[in-house]
């Protein structure tokens, strides 16, 4: 089993306006390759809603259904697996503002289910998977910087610079 986190920064873009783009599950496979397709079910007014996941991930599909909480006064999403690949796959999505925007933390808990596999795929998964995040957070809100994660940093900047998005200094 293997928990991460990631926190990036946005400037220019207010805490509700950043939940409220992060929520709009279905358009991440606009902004990687690696999601292949986001389903929204959804359920009634502010209730959860179901979603279907199909990722390509080492040469193949990963899929799951999730159960999505939306606690819009608090920002925060939570998800948890219902059906699929995983043998768990839960987590969060949290928005807090700041002076000149906002800050966004995503966090999830996972395993593959495969002990003897898990030191090679959970590694990559981590890798492959906060990349994809910060792929995400960064083309729905235009300018971010990965707060607790170099290496993950500097293959965003990367990423981002042929793409013309500005780049604000990294805060310590």
């Amino acid at each position: 089993m293997r928990s991460l986190q990631l926190t990036l920064r946005s400037t220019g873009v207010d805490a509700d306006s950043a939940y409220q783009r992060i929520t709009e599950f279905e358009r991440y496979s606009e902004f990687v390759d690696e999601v292949r397709s986001v389903v929204v079910h959804p359920g009634g007014g502010d209730g959860p809603l179901a979603s279907d996941w199909d990722i390509f991930f080492r040469n193949g599909p990963l899929r799951w259904s999730e159960i999505d909480y939306f606690q819009r006064d608090a920002r925060r999403i939570v998800f948890e697996q219902t059906d699929g690949d995983f043998q768990l796959f839960r987590g969060s999505w949290v928005v807090e503002p700041t002076a000149d925007g906002c800050e966004v933390t995503f966090e999830v808990t996972f395993d593959f289910g495969i002990p003897s596999l898990a030191g090679v795929l959970e590694p990559i998964a981590s890798k492959v998977l906060k990349e994809a995040i910060a792929t995400i957070v960064g083309s729905l809100l235009g300018n971010v910087t990965v707060v607790d994660d170099p290496s993950i940093a500097a293959v965003i900047d990367a990423r981002f610079a042929g793409a013309g998005v500005s780049r604000p200094a990294p805060v310590a």
